[in-house]
């Protein structure tokens, strides 16, 4: 059975749990214990704090973990033993990012020379400074970082950001961003069982992060416009198309990447398609 460690609570958590649900996965909900067997697949959850989970992955209390990477990254130099990032999941996406007091002269990295920063991640800051030459003051504090300016602890902060409302509302304006995170999965070396059902997992996965990525859609065009509906639908080898019961018409199904959705719509539209149903796809599998 493979273990898997999962954030207890906190930003990851459900998102973690419903990707489990998305990949066929059935389990009882935790109910605060500290760990559930899935009923249909050979994986046990074990609901860890999140700092800790690099650490149980490379000592194998757990096989796997799902983890920000900048949990990961801030960790990796402190564990005995390697741990790899095997898959990125594409949720829990933020920024670890430099900010200071609203007003403060800024104009580059330069500016926090021999100031003092307040973080949660200070191996992560060390490295971005020092490739950038700078040597700054790094106070390492565990929570409510972007207090630290108003309490005169720090003239800077180094934290996570989402929207970015948090800094805001603490008088603060973000300048650089020093990391880009979403949530990954994580391994140590495995077994060859254990490895299979890793494999397998991923597989299920990459099936459900490939369906979000994607559209798929139905439309109706004439034969005449067809030549250049199906130059614009690559689909995933090509465009299915079949002659509806009206005749000179057709059927073309096809799936559309989610980043480029509006603009192939416009042109499918001015090409002459009509009738155009749009269908989420649950999974997609190569």
């Amino acid at each position: 059975m493979l273990r898997i460690g999962i954030q207890k609570s906190g930003r990851l958590t459900e998102e973690s749990l419903e990707l489990m649900q998305e990949c066929g996965i059935d389990f009882a909900k935790s109910g605060g214990k500290l760990k559930a067997a899935a009923y249909n697949f050979p994986v046990e959850f074990l609901f860890l704090r999140d700092d800790d989970i690099p650490e149980y992955v490379a000592d194998g209390v757990a096989d796997v973990g799902i983890i920000g990477e900048n949990v990961i990254a801030e960790e990796r130099a402190g564990l005995q033993r390697p741990v790899e990032i095997i898959e990125r999941l594409g949720f829990s996406r933020c920024r670890l990012s430099l900010a200071v007091p609203k007003g403060a002269a800024y104009s580059s990295i330069q500016d926090l020379h021999g100031k003092r920063i307040a973080t949660s991640f200070p191996n992560i800051l060390q490295e971005f400074l020092a490739s950038h030459g700078v040597q700054a003051e790094i106070h390492e504090i565990s929570g409510s970082v972007e207090i630290a300016p108003s309490i005169g602890l720090a003239e800077a902060i180094c934290d996570i950001v989402s929207s970015g409302s948090t800094l805001l509302s603490n008088g603060l304006q973000e300048v650089e961003t020093i990391f880009r995170s979403e949530a990954v999965l994580i391994s140590r070396p495995l077994s060859a069982e254990k490895q299979k059902i890793v494999d397998d997992l991923r597989f299920r996965i990459q099936s459900v992060g490939r369906a979000k990525k994607n559209k798929y859609i139905i439309l109706n065009a004439r034969t005449e416009a067809l030549s250049a509906i199906t130059q614009l639908l690559p689909g995933i080898k090509s465009p299915t198309v079949t002659p509806l019961a009206e005749s000179g018409w057709n059927a073309v199904h096809s799936v559309v990447p989610e980043d480029t959705f509006w603009e192939i719509i416009g042109k499918l539209k001015e090409a002459g398609a009509e009738g155009i149903l749009v269908v989420p796809i649950e999974k997609m599998i190569l």
